[in-house]
């Protein structure tokens, strides 16, 4: 049964959600992944396997924030349909998360910049949380690495946002868990470090064509769910 879930639709539809992410927002991602490698002590940096460790570190306590989020949206969405009636409800949450879907495409195409405001929304959760993160530079340990994982989890962003909207509409709380685990997982080649894969997407993101066709296909694969 767990098989069946991870290899549903709406986590391979948030897979390539973080795939896109990838693409559009390795400037961003790259960037902070790469303040704070460099934080750490130069014989750390030094190191390529324990360098290595402290990068995963960072990514799984991310992902584990992704989880967590799925987690509280798929809780949440079950006591919203719940005086609704299942059906009803799950099909308005799927329509909402298709048109989100679709904005994300555009947004990743390049053709719907406004897109970002939806970004907004967690901008004041953010400014809550951002002062623990603060606390936590610089990195001296992985603990610490994975806490930090933890609040840049949270950072505003619209294509998190689109993953969790489309977490919502799963009808599953483990379901929901395991399409943020997939959105997490998509975006991995372009924050995990500065290695071959990450330059190689690094490359790609500047390529104006194949963001068009990424969010196309998003565009795509949530007019055919609806």
């Amino acid at each position: 049964m767990i098989i069946t879930e991870f290899i549903s639709p709406p986590i391979f539809i948030a897979f390539l959600i973080g795939l896109s992410s990838s693409l559009h927002c390795v400037s961003m991602c790259g960037s902070i992944i790469g303040t704070l490698s460099f934080s750490l002590k130069p014989e750390v940096r030094a190191n390529k396997s324990q360098m290595t460790a402290f990068v995963l570190s960072y990514n799984f306590g991310r992902i584990f924030s992704y989880v967590l989020a799925g987690l509280i949206i798929g809780f949440l969405e079950s006591i919203i349909t719940a005086p609704l009636g299942e059906e009803h409800s799950h099909r308005y949450l799927q329509i909402l998360s298709s048109l989100i879907t679709i904005g994300a495409g555009f947004y990743i195409a390049g053709w719907f910049p406004n897109f970002v405001y939806i970004e907004k929304t967690g901008s004041r959760f953010w400014k809550f949380i951002e002062p623990y993160g603060r606390k936590l530079i610089p990195v001296a340990h992985l603990k610490q690495a994975f806490l930090f994982g933890m609040v840049w989890g949270w950072i505003p962003c619209g294509l998190v946002y689109t993953a969790l909207a489309l977490a919502a509409t799963t009808g599953n709380i483990y379901t929901s868990m395991f399409s943020m685990l997939a959105f997490g997982l998509g975006t991995l080649p372009a924050v995990f470090g500065t290695g071959m894969v990450s330059s190689f997407i690094s490359r790609i993101s500047n390529l104006h064509t194949a963001k068009q066709i990424i969010g196309m296909l998003l565009v795509v694969i949530a007019v055919i769910s609806l």
